[in-house]
């Protein structure tokens, strides 16, 4: 299975350490949205999408680059490292996965961990949820990938 992910990490590289970790089980490549070769995702058999997480939102880099995208089809994953919880009626990744599955994307599935967070008033205490991610959110997104290659990841 050929797979890329692209990755907008911004501010600690947390978000592309959780992308390195998936990247290992998946044999991917992980490129920024800059970076990313149309010809080669429109070639592979699972695309993931990833950012990390500004005022409960993903990366404008990210959705930029997939409202850009041509029309298609194919697999994809999403997902995105935040110091904030999600809230429950309005999930940061639903907007993305909107957009990949208007493209024409089967999206099977998305992953979020908890990361360091210095955006305002976090950035005056020297951020928080200091330690994030740690070896088991790194575990974890290992396990989501595993999952994808077995195809038993539901979307929720």
């Amino acid at each position: 299975m050929k797979a890329v992910i692209v990755c907008a990490s911004v501010s600690h590289g947390n978000t592309r350490r959780v992308a390195d970790s998936m990247a290992q089980v998946l044999g991917a490549k992980v490129v920024s949205p800059e970076q990313a070769d149309l010809a080669e995702l429109a070639g592979a058999d699972l695309v993931g999408f990833g950012s990390g997480v500004f005022y409960q939102r993903l990366h404008p880099r990210l959705t930029d680059f997939v409202k850009a995208l041509p029309t298609g089809r194919g697999r994809a994953f999403v997902f995105a490292t935040s110091g904030l919880p999600e809230l429950p009626l309005v999930p940061f990744t639903r907007s993305l996965i909107q957009l990949l599955e208007d493209k024409g994307f089967e999206v099977d599935g998305n992953f979020s961990c908890r990361a360091l967070d210095t955006m305002m008033p976090f950035k005056l205490i020297g951020g928080f949820q200091k330690h994030r991610p740690n070896d088991g959110d790194l575990a974890a997104a290992r396990a989501f990938a595993t999952r994808l290659l077995d195809g038993r990841e539901p979307v929720s």
